[in-house]
C-alpha cells in the first residue's frame, strides 16, 4: 500500500523484478563415431588436465614442438580398453570408454630415455567424466582412456600447443 505522496507504509516492501538466469544453448551436433586428426611428428605430450563447463567436460592435452604442426590423434567408443603393446584389458569406470591414441610419443625418439610421466587426472564428481587413465602407447604415440556416464557426443579439436577432448553432458 502506498501512501499519498508515494511514500511507503511502515513494513511494505517494493516490488523488485527477480533477475531473469540465463541459460547456454546446449544443443551438439558432435556426434559419438570416430574422429581422427593427420599425425605430425615432433610433438611431445607435456600435461593433461580435465575441466567443466555448463554443457561438457573438457580433456586437455598440451603438446610441446611446432605450434603449427597438428597432434595426429584418434579418439573413438571401444567396448573394452586393451592397452597396447600388451593387450591386456584395462578396467576403466564409466558406462561407455574413449580410447584416445595420441601420435605423440612417450619417448625421446632420439635417446630412447621416457619422457616424465602425465600427472593423474582426478575427475572425482564430474557430470560425465567417470575416470582417466593413461594407458599406454609404443612406436611413437600415447594411449590414454576415458571412462564417460554413457556414449555421448564428443568433439576433438586443436588449438596452438592444446589437443581437446570434449563430452557432452547429454544428447
Amino acid at each position: 500500500m502506498t501512501l499519498a505522496g508515494g511514500g511507503l507504509l511502515a513494513g511494505t516492501v517494493p516490488a523488485v523484478a527477480a533477475p531473469t538466469a540465463v541459460t547456454a544453448d546446449c544443443a551438439v551436433t558432435w556426434g559419438s563415431l570416430d574422429k581422427t586428426g593427420d599425425a605430425v611428428t615432433g610433438r611431445r605430450l607435456t600435461d593433461v588436465r580435465a575441466g567443466q563447463h555448463e554443457c561438457y567436460d573438457r580433456l586437455v592435452f598440451d603438446a610441446q614442438g611446432t605450434s603449427a604442426d597438428p597432434v595426429g590423434y584418434s579418439v573413438r567408443y571401444v567396448d573394452e580398453l586393451h592397452q597396447d603393446p600388451s593387450d591386456v584389458v584395462v578396467p576403466i569406470k564409466g558406462g561407455a570408454i574413449l580410447e584416445i591414441s595420441l601420435f605423440a610419443p612417450r619417448y625421446d625418439p632420439a635417446t630412447g630415455q621416457p619422457y616424465p610421466a602425465l600427472p593423474a587426472v582426478d575427475v572425482t564428481g564430474y557430470r560425465t567424466f567417470r575416470e582417466f587413465k593413461v594407458t599406454g602407447g609404443s612406436e611413437g604415440y600415447t594411449q590414454a582412456g576415458l571412462g564417460v556416464r554413457a556414449r555421448l557426443p564428443f568433439r576433438v579439436f586443436q588449438t596452438a600447443d592444446h589437443l581437446v577432448v570434449d563430452v557432452a553432458h547429454t544428447w
